[in-house]
Formats: C-alpha cells, sequence, structure tokens
C-alpha cells in the first residue's frame, strides 16, 4: 500500500474549470426528461440545487417549515409548498407531506440533497412507488450502505479492508461492552446509520462506555430515527480522505478523486480540501480503485462518496462508511474536475450515459472550502441562534464560490443546522488556493450571531495546515496556537490592545457616520450647514469635545466585556484626536471619510486602510461591529447614547456588569432539554451529568460544577431554554 507521506508530483495544467461539460462525449439522449424538480430540503443546498436546474430550464420547487417561510430557497424556487411547523421530523423528515408537496405541483422527481431524508431507503422508494424520479441512488443501494454495518460486512466480502470493529446487531449493553473489550479502548461508538458526526463518541476506558452508549443511541434516534450502534477500533492518529465516485444506470462507475476532509471539530468537517495534500499518485489511484469497488459492489448509480480512514503512522487506508448522497463539501471536486455534479445527478436520473470515461476525467489545481458556521467557539464549538443583523460575503469570482442559503436579516434557528455558507475558492495549486482563502475569509462579515470565521482564519494560517500536514485531532494538538489563553497574560494584551485600536478607529468612524447623516437631513437654504453642526464643529476659542464609551466584548475566550472610555477631539482639518485614560498608548489622530453605507478609508498613525463598520439594537443596546484587514471587533453601546460633548459626561451610560451567584449554571445554547437526569435538592459529585440539552440534532451534557446540592432545577424533558438562561445552581448545603 502506498504511503500517504509521498508528496503529490502530478503536473497540474494550471487552468481553472468552470463547469463546462468537455467536448469528448456529452451526455447521451434519452427519452425520458425531468422537467419539474421537488428539492426535499432547505438551505444552502436547496439553492444550489435549484441554480443548476434553472440554467437546464428546469422548473423548482421548495418545500418549507413555519419556521423557513420567509427563507431564501423558499424565494429561489419557481413554487414553494409549506409541509409543517419548524422541528424538522414534523416537516423536513416527513416523507408525506413531501410526497403530496411533489403531486400537487405537478413535479416529476425530488432532489433529497443532503441531510433529512437523503439517505432513506425507505423515502427512495416510496418516490419510486409514487411514479416519482429519485434523483439519487437505488434505494437497494442505500439500504445497503446506508446501514454501517451491513455495509463493513459487503466491503470485507469485496475484499476492501475494514478496522476491527463490531457491526452486529445485537444491541444489548452489556454484550456490546463485552464487544469493546474485545476490541481494546480506546474505541469509537458510531450510529449504524447517519452522518455529519451526530451520535460519535469516543471512548477512552470502560467506566465512560455505559454513559456514551446510551447517549450515542439519543443523538442517533433524535437525528435519523433509527438507534443503532457499531463500535470501532479508535485509530489514533488518522486523517479522513474519502473518494467522490459517480455511476450512472448503465453500470459505468467512475472517481473524481479525493477530498482531505481531517480538519473537525465536534466530528464535523470544517475545511475540505482537493485533491488531498502530501499523497502520491499510486496511493490516489489505489484510493480510487477501492472507491470504485465499492460502488459496483451495490449495482450504484448517481453521485456518492467512500469514506477512508488513513492511518497516519503506517499509511494504510480503511474502508469507513459510504455516504450515498451529494456531500455538502462536493464542491472542491466540482472545481478541481470542472464539472456540475448536480448536474450529472439530473441526466443520470433521466437515464443518460456519463459523459466520459475515468482516463478523461481531468484534474486541475486545487480548491479549498471554509464552511461557515454560527457557532461559540470558545464554549466548544456549541451552536448558536440568532439574527443575521449583517451579513455580506466575499466577492464570487470565477475561481471563488460561496454558497449559502441566508440573507441578511434572516434568523439562524435551533431547529436546524447553524451553517451559514459554504466558501469554496479555487487555485493553480494548493499554496494559490490557501493565499485565496485567506483573503476571502477576512472578507466575511457576519454580526449578530457568534462565528468561527476568526477561527478558520487561524487554521488556514497555521503553519502545519500551510505545509499540508493534516489529521483529524489536528485542532486538538494544536489548540495551544488556535485558541486564546486567558492565562497567558501576552497574549491577552496583545488582543485587548487590537481591541483598543479598533475602539477608536470604531469611534472616530461613528462620529463621522453620524456628521455625515446630520449634513444630509438638517434643513437650510440651499443645504447650508450651520456653524454649529459643521464638521468639525464651530466652537469659540476651544475645539469641541465628545465622550464615548464602547463596551468590548471579548469573544476569543469568553471571558466577558471591558469598558472602553474615549476622549475625541475634533481637529480643524477634519480629523481627531482619540485619547483613553486607560491605557498608557499616546493619542490617536483618526481621519476617517464614508465610501459607502458600511464602508469607509481611514488613516490612523500614517496607515491608510479599509474599515467596515455595522450597526444594529438589540435588547435595549446598540451593536456595533468593525472589520479591518484579518480583524473583527463586537462593542456595545446602551441605547439611546449620544456623543456627549465635555458639559455633558455626567450622563454616560452605567453598563450592567451584575453576575450569577457563585455555583450558577446557565444554558450554554438555545436548546431542547431532552433528559433530566438529577431531581431537585440531589447531592452531587463536581462533573455529575445533571442534564441534557440538544440543539441542531447535536446533544451537550451540562454537568456540576462543583460538589453540593442541586437547587432550583424546575426543568422537564421536552422545554426549550434560552442561551444563558439560569439552569440551576449548586449549593454546599
Amino acid at each position: 500500500m502506498a504511503s500517504v507521506a509521498t508528496v503529490l508530483r502530478r503536473k497540474l495544467s494550471g487552468k481553472p474549470f468552470h463547469f463546462r461539460l468537455p467536448s469528448l462525449r456529452s451526455f447521451s439522449d434519452s427519452p425520458q426528461r425531468i422537467e419539474k424538480i421537488l428539492i426535499a430540503n432547505r438551505g444552502e443546498i436547496a439553492c444550489r440545487i435549484m441554480r443548476t436546474a434553472k440554467r437546464l430550464g428546469i422548473q423548482t420547487v421548495a418545500v418549507f417549515s413555519d419556521a423557513d417561510r420567509h427563507s431564501l430557497h423558499v424565494k429561489t424556487a419557481d413554487e414553494a409548498v409549506r409541509i409543517g411547523p419548524a422541528p424538522a421530523r414534523l416537516s423536513y423528515l416527513d416523507a408525506s407531506s413531501i410526497l403530496d408537496a411533489a403531486v400537487r405541483t405537478g413535479a416529476q422527481a425530488i432532489h433529497p440533497g443532503y441531510g433529512f431524508l437523503s439517505e432513506s431507503s425507505d423515502f427512495a422508494q416510496l418516490c419510486e412507488d409514487k411514479g416519482l424520479t429519485f434523483i439519487g441512488p437505488p434505494a437497494s443501494a442505500i439500504r445497503d450502505m446506508g446501514d454501517k454495518s451491513a455495509s463493513k460486512r459487503i466491503m470485507g466480502a469485496a475484499g476492501v479492508p475494514l478496522v476491527p470493529g463490531y457491526h452486529g446487531k445485537d444491541q444489548d449493553i452489556d454484550i456490546m461492552k463485552i464487544e469493546a473489550d474485545k476490541i481494546g479502548y480506546p474505541i469509537l461508538i458510531k450510529p449504524t446509520h447517519g452522518g455529519g458526526g451526530k451520535g460519535m463518541r469516543i471512548v477512552q476506558s470502560p467506566d465512560e462506555f455505559v454513559e456514551a452508549f446510551l447517549g450515542a443511541q439519543r443523538e442517533a434516534a433524535a437525528s435519523f430515527g433509527i438507534n443503532t450502534i457499531l463500535l470501532e477500533k479508535y485509530i489514533t492518529q488518522p486523517r479522513h480522505i474519502e473518494v467522490q465516485i459517480f455511476g450512472d444506470k448503465h453500470g459505468n462507475v467512475l472517481h473524481l478523486y479525493e477530498r482531505d476532509c481531517s480538519v473537525q471539530r465536534r466530528h464535523q468537517k470544517i475545511i475540505e480540501e482537493a485533491p488531498a495534500p502530501n499523497v502520491s499518485d499510486d496511493f490516489r489511484s489505489h484510493l480510487g480503485q477501492a472507491a470504485v469497488s465499492a460502488a459496483k459492489a451495490v449495482s450504484y448509480h448517481s453521485a456518492g462518496t467512500v469514506e477512508f480512514i488513513v492511518d497516519t503512522v503506517s499509511g494504510q487506508f480503511y474502508f469507513m462508511e459510504m455516504n450515498t448522497r451529494l456531500q455538502v463539501e462536493h464542491p472542491v471536486t466540482e472545481m478541481i474536475v470542472g464539472q456540475d455534479l448536480v448536474e450529472w445527478q439530473i441526466r443520470v436520473a433521466n437515464g443518460e450515459h456519463l459523459p466520459i470515461s475515468q482516463s478523461q476525467v481531468p484534474l486541475s489545481g486545487h480548491a479549498f472550502e471554509a464552511r461557515i458556521y454560527a457557532e461559540n467557539v470558545p464554549k466548544g464549538f456549541l451552536p448558536a441562534t440568532g439574527v443575521l443583523h449583517h451579513y455580506q460575503h466575499a466577492p464570487v469570482s470565477p475561481t471563488v464560490r460561496v454558497e449559502t442559503g441566508v440573507e441578511q436579516g434572516d434568523s439562524v434557528s435551533m431547529h436546524y443546522d447553524p451553517m451559514i455558507a459554504k466558501l469554496v475558492v479555487w487555485g493553480e495549486n494548493r499554496a494559490v488556493a490557501l493565499v485565496k482563502l485567506k483573503d476571502c475569509l477576512t472578507k466575511f462579515q457576519v454580526a449578530g450571531v457568534p462565528t468561527n470565521i476568526s477561527f478558520l482564519s487561524k487554521l488556514a494560517n497555521h503553519w502545519e495546515f500551510e505545509n499540508g500536514n493534516v489529521e483529524t485531532h489536528f485542532i486538538e494538538h494544536f489548540k495551544d496556537d488556535l485558541f486564546v489563553n486567558p492565562s497567558n497574560l501576552e497574549v491577552m494584551n496583545t488582543v485587548l490592545g487590537a481591541a483598543r485600536f479598533g475602539a477608536k478607529l470604531a469611534a472616530a468612524c461613528l462620529i463621522e457616520k453620524e456628521n455625515s447623516v446630520c449634513r444630509e437631513n438638517l434643513p437650510g437654504s440651499n443645504n447650508t450647514i450651520s456653524i454649529w453642526y459643521s464638521s468639525p464643529p464651530f466652537r469659540v476659542n476651544h475645539c469641541a469635545r465628545h465622550t464615548m464609551e464602547l463596551e468590548w466584548e471579548n469573544e476569543c475566550d469568553g471571558s466577558g466585556s471591558k469598558l472602553l472610555t474615549y476622549s475625541i477631539t475634533y481637529k480643524s482639518d477634519g480629523s481627531y484626536l482619540i485619547e483613553t485614560e486607560e491605557d498608557i498608548s499616546p493619542p490617536l489622530e483618526v481621519k476617517a471619510t464614508c465610501v459607502g453605507d458600511h464602508d469607509f478609508r481611514v488613516e490612523a498613525d500614517g496607515v491608510i486602510m479599509d474599515v467596515s463598520l455595522a450597526v444594529y439594537s438589540k435588547d435595549q443596546t446598540k451593536h456595533i461591529h468593525l472589520w479591518h484587514g484579518s480583524q473583527h471587533h463586537h462593542y456595545r453601546q446602551n441605547l439611546g447614547l449620544e456623543l456627549s460633548n465635555e458639559d455633558e459626561t455626567e450622563h454616560r451610560p452605567s453598563f450592567d456588569r451584575s453576575s450569577h451567584p457563585p455555583g450558577t449554571v446557565v444554558a450554554p445554547m438555545a436548546g431542547l432539554v431532552v433528559k433530566v437526569l438529577i431531581k431537585d435538592a440531589t447531592k452531587v459529585e463536581e462533573g455529575q451529568p445533571v442534564l441534557v440539552l440538544e440543539a441542531m440534532k447535536m446533544e451537550h451534557v451540562v454537568k456540576a460544577p462543583s460538589a453540593g446540592y442541586v437547587h432550583g432545577l424546575h426543568l422537564a424533558a421536552g422545554q426549550q431554554v434560552s442561551d444563558g438562561s439560569v439552569l440551576f445552581s449548586i449549593k454546599e448545603e
């Protein structure tokens, strides 16, 4: 078996492909033509499918829950049908409602996207029974490969190497414990159905097994409706490399090279790339052949992905699972082979042959995908909810794609996956593509919910990532580089210094914007402005001075906020002298010019730069987000705060810094209480699980912060809680 340590030496053409089918052989004609497709999904994948369908002249039908009535995928479709309330089990997982919507609108085919019903063999069969074309693989292949235990038995029979594990049907917990002992710890607990890391648990010792096993069952049942589990030996230094395969209904199967999806958090991918870095041509060939063999073993057609786990120590690869659908990360493959995989899916569903053979599959350049999530990184990447008060993604081009299903003003709901967008870039080689990825991340602006954008930038700029030395524990191994340690005073001072500098830029931009609006709106003959409201404002024998307070929200480590107070003096040349008593830095002279609704050209300390500002109000507070270069800072002001002059400083607002009493436990995220493990007034030990929350189908166990007695626990299963709400407290007596 070829080692993954050998650097890829294939000479690439260096020219990007832009979804053009090669002239080698076009798709064959077919009497069956799909003219109307219902997309049984939501968000960015629904919008992505519609884009291709519209290009092909195919009408589209969206389905939506009550939470998605005004969403982008509904606006994009030719027609849209309500299928139920917000919870996915009552809408996007309701097969009968979706089939009824297809019949009502006259759709001939259903595209399931990814997630939800995309890997339900029952749903695929129901489509066929209703006379609808399921744009995906046959129900038999979904059934065989969707059951991870069955798929491993099939792959084992086909000679594909497997990780040692237990794939049996007996799910008795005592038997599972015995099998785990046979395999040897650490082990990986994994649902037999579904994907996305949901329900996966790494278990280091027998003492952790029962809690992890039961939690995995609950999460699997909530996400996929099936709670069966398999066990595998946990490979300690793995890479996650997957192969994109495609088959038609005439027995032709090929692969479109591989993707590396090793950089993950919570067992979910956040940066993917194609082709995989630091692998040899020989390894790539063997991997692709194994994937094609896997697909042929189940008579596969349409798009699919065969996932392998690669042991970086031995260089061996092992079959992990097959996803019988279009993957979230399919765009990186499209970028390097120049094909539209959604178009391939539609044409294969029409009964057409694949347009090219394996030897004709091109490989051009390198592509990255970064998933932009609404999540709280310092809290362990917990999903976040809220309104996108400001949303401006990186500019798109032939080599930059942004796949999104939201617009400014939309809400990120607790009911669905918190992904906001996918940023996809292409370059002539990996180094060029990585430069582009870094640049585009700095141009991605989101305000209203916490995101992982800054964290993605840190990942992309890490020296080991730049060298392509990735594996699934990358984030854990380099956590000291990727996360801010509050106890590191040098790092914290650097972070605070950047926030203070950003606050000075924000202050200048806020005043400039206010003056600009004032000049536009004040009445007067021929727009003549009173000298008292000119810029700079006229004062007798002195320069006008304002005081401003900004509360900096420290999102780096979740440690809270810090009040920053500034004195701003208007200069005769239109600049502002900004001073503070809180740090030893000298006064900063800043000149800001409005160049757009949110954009400014700013000169500070001899450097001219672009600055963007987003301002919105929420909960009696003005929120101010500032972006410049790779920096993003979030500040707050009490609503009603006006720029005060030197005679009005007594009216400065005071910020509420009240904290909860020691021992208070608050909800780390908005979610649903799925299980209460302890009764009120019960004595608990430090770290003992008290209740289980679920959001976006992911479980989070809330534990006692210290030993003592539970107080104020009045929650019940099925109850919803908001982010930051008090759950209970621990008292010594």
